[in-house]
Formats: C-alpha cells, structure tokens, sequence
C-alpha cells in the first residue's frame, strides 16, 4: 500500500488496513480505551491509568518510564502489548465500519481506513483550522518511535454513494466488538473485507473531497512524518494515515463551539473597552441561556464573563468586521464570530497578542469559568461555526483560528490503531 507523488487519486483514497486492537470486549474493552490526546486533563489522565494500567492513555500520552524518555516508553509500552496478546493484529485487511452512540441516542457512524495523504493545494483533503508548532512536534515524536498512527483523524463528506451504503449493511451482523465508555457513548466495530464491498467504496470515493472535522494537527503530522520517511525509505505505509470518514449527510456529527478565557483581562477593562471601541455591549444575568439564545442570530456575537457580572457584545456599525477583514481573503472566514474574536477584540479592542499565552480553550461554560478564574481573566463564550461555514472556509483554501471547532461525538483512542509493520513495510529506526 504505497503512494507515487506523480500517480495520485482524483479524489479520497481510503485503503483497507490490518488494525491492531485490544483482544477483550465489553467492559475490559471500555476500561482500555480514553479521548483523543488534546482533551485529556492530567487528573483524567491520572484516573484512566487507575482503572486499567494498560489503558491506551498510556501510549497517547506517555511519560517517561524505567530511563526512556516518553516516546521510547510508548514505543515500548504498544510492542508489550502486542507481543502479551492483549492487542492483536487482524490476519486480514479492512476497512472497519465504526459507530458511535451517545446515551442520548445520537448516532454518528463511518468508516476507518488507511487514507491517502495529500497536500490541502490538491483540494481533496480540506483543513479548516491553522495549527501549533508545539502539537506537531509532540505528535511527530510519538509517531516516529511508535512508528504508528495510534489516533485517527476524523474526516467528514457529503456522501450518498457506495462507501455509505456499506457502513449501513452491518446492520444486523454481529460486531467485532462493542464497549460503553463512562460517558455514555457506546463504541461498535465491524470489519468489511469482501473484495467487491471494498473495489465498491474505491470507486465511490475516487470522485469525493472531505473536510477534516478533527485532527489538524495529526494530519500536519501525518505528512512531516511522509515527508521525512520517504526521504529515507521511499514510498510507504507512511503515504497513509488512520482516519475515521464520516458521511455526514447520514450519519454528521454534532459542533460546538470552543470557549475562550483571556489570560489577565478583568471582566471591566473588556466591557468598557468594546464600548470605548463602538461595540454594543448589553448586561445579560445569565452568559449561558443568553449565548444559547444567540444561536441564528446574524451578526457578530459573544458573551463576556466572569462569573458574577456579564454582557453581550455585537458589532451593530460592522467597524469590528471591517478591522478584521485582511486582504483577499474569503468573506466567509472574517465574518465569522471566532475570527473577528481574535483579530478584532483580543488584538485590536482589548490589546492583548493572539497566542497560547494570551488565550485558553475549553469545551464547556463551567470549564471556561473556571479557567477564566484561574487566569484573572474573563471569559469569552462563542457560538458553534456551522458546519456550512467551514466547508466553506475550507473549500476557498482559508483557515480559521485554531480551535474552531468542536466535533462530537469523538473517536475512542485504542479501538483501532495502525502499526507500519503490519503494512509489511516497518519504518526505519
């Protein structure tokens, strides 16, 4: 399963794969698996290793362990577990159709695979979202010493064709396996391996784009980690990457926004601020049900919080919009709400430089409060982008502020893993 730089699909390439896997079920399946790397806090991390010691938080997440350092440790760690039994590879190669289902009911399902790495100029892979140099080179570093792809991406297109209609034909079949995880959601693998099923979905997807939905920054690793080995090795394994593709015509995930708590900013000194600049900023008593009512409002929107006293800001003259607006650039990136944030009121009304140390993320109100509180700070609560608006952004070759987007629900970490020498082409060390 290799990739020439001069003979490159039209369109997605999602190859069949031999997944390494966890070789239990049920609930000594659901104590293996953890979130995705970038929401896990070190108390959950901490609390997953308490349930089980072989939790795959332990390879997303190494730590330095017996004198190698945290990447060698996970290195180390995956190779144990494959050689105990408690991983096993698939004998035959597949794609795997993956569901995941909420305890409210909502079910997003789509398929795992091995897709073909392209350059976003190329038009067929589609980032929305502008990355960090420090990400990349932590995830580089585990890929490189585990010589894995231990996470998926997770990728969503408009689909209808052959590739949908073989995530629906499990119905009915018997899982390989299926674990509820403490948050409710229930997690189902099949294996589709039926050559014909298989040439099936190619030909459906040679003609489709998709947007990545989540995991910016492991497809930047993605193809560091191709370009680095291709100039050792040559064409590889490494020309692919694990992805989770989403029809999300059938089966969408639901987006979220993603909070922001400004580092050192009292909740007075961002209120007077907007009003100095000419923004509209009305007291609201409750930050919550007043950025949910927002939802379909036009316009720039956010809510300003400290806990105690809080207010809407809107930009009812468009000065915001315009001094965020940069030249040529698509009008359906500076019109949303989380780019005029950035370069409108942190780094124009409120003064502050647009980095990791200026801002804080976080996926709920509660949490967004409580980092506000920790960083004297005031918090900044968003509204989810729609989805239309992303693909849009992404479609125009633009990229919005990172942490954009929230998609849910999440892939498990350690269902699936793809090793490199279940290619039969292991990497160079």
């Amino acid at each position: 399963m290799t990739a020439d730089s001069n003979d490159l699909s039209p369109g997605l390439v999602l190859s069949a794969f031999r997944a390494l896997r966890p070789a239990s079920n049920g609930a000594e399946l659901a104590a293996l698996l953890c979130p995705p790397y970038d929401v896990i806090s070190p108390g959950e991390r901490a609390a997953l290793l308490a349930g089980d010691p072989d939790n795959a938080v332990a390879v997303v997440l190494p730590q330095e362990h017996d004198g190698l350092d945290r990447y060698q440790a996970a290195a180390a760690l995956l190779e144990s577990w494959a050689d105990s039994g408690r991983y096993v590879v698939d004998e035959h190669e597949s794609l795997y159709v993956y569901e995941m289902r909420t305890a409210e009911g909502a079910t997003t399902r789509g398929l795992l695979g091995a897709v073909e790495l392209r350059d976003p100029a190329d038009g067929v892979i589609l980032p929305h979202e502008n990355t960090m140099a420090g990400p990349v080179s932590d995830r580089l570093a585990l890929m490189s010493a585990t010589e894995a792809n231990v996470e998926p991406i997770y990728l969503v297109y408009d689909g209808g064709g052959a590739a949908s209609a073989a995530v629906r034909s499990v119905d009915g079949e018997a899982p390989l396996a299926s674990a509820t995880t403490p948050d409710g959601t229930t997690h189902t693998l099949w294996a589709i391996d039926d050559p014909a099923v298989l040439e099936g979905c190619a030909a459906d997807l040679a003609s489709r784009r998709a947007l990545i939905a989540d995991g910016h920054h492991r497809y930047a690793t993605y193809r560091q980690l191709q370009e680095q080995l291709r100039a050792e090795c040559g064409p590889g394994p490494w020309d692919y990457g694990l992805t989770l593709l989403v029809d999300s015509s059938s089966y969408g995930p639901q987006v979220h926004a993603i909070h922001r708590a400004v580092v050192g900013l009292p909740f007075a000194e961002a209120r007077d601020a907007a009003r100095t600049w000419g923004l509209a900023v009305e007291p609201v008593t409750d930050p919550a049900a007043a950025i949910a009512a927002a939802e379909g409002v036009d316009g720039f929107l956010v809510v300003i919080t400290d806990g105690t006293e809080s207010a809407r800001i809107t930009d009812p003259s468009g000065a915001l919009r315009t001094a965020s607006e940069l030249p040529g650039e698509p009008a359906a990136l500076a019109g949303l709400d989380v780019t005029m944030l950035h370069r409108g009121l942190v780094e124009q009304v409120w003064g502050r430089p647009d980095t990791v140390e200026s801002l804080t993320y976080a996926h709920s109100i509660p949490e967004v409060l409580a980092a506000a509180a920790e960083a004297a700070g005031t918090a900044v609560l968003l509204r989810p982008t729609p989805v239309a608006a992303v693909a849009a952004v992404a479609a125009a070759g633009a990229r919005m502020p990172r942490k954009s987007t929230l998609f849910t629900p999440k892939p498990a970490s350690g269902l699936v893993m793809r090793r490199f020498a279940d290619a039969g082409e292991p990497a160079a060390s």
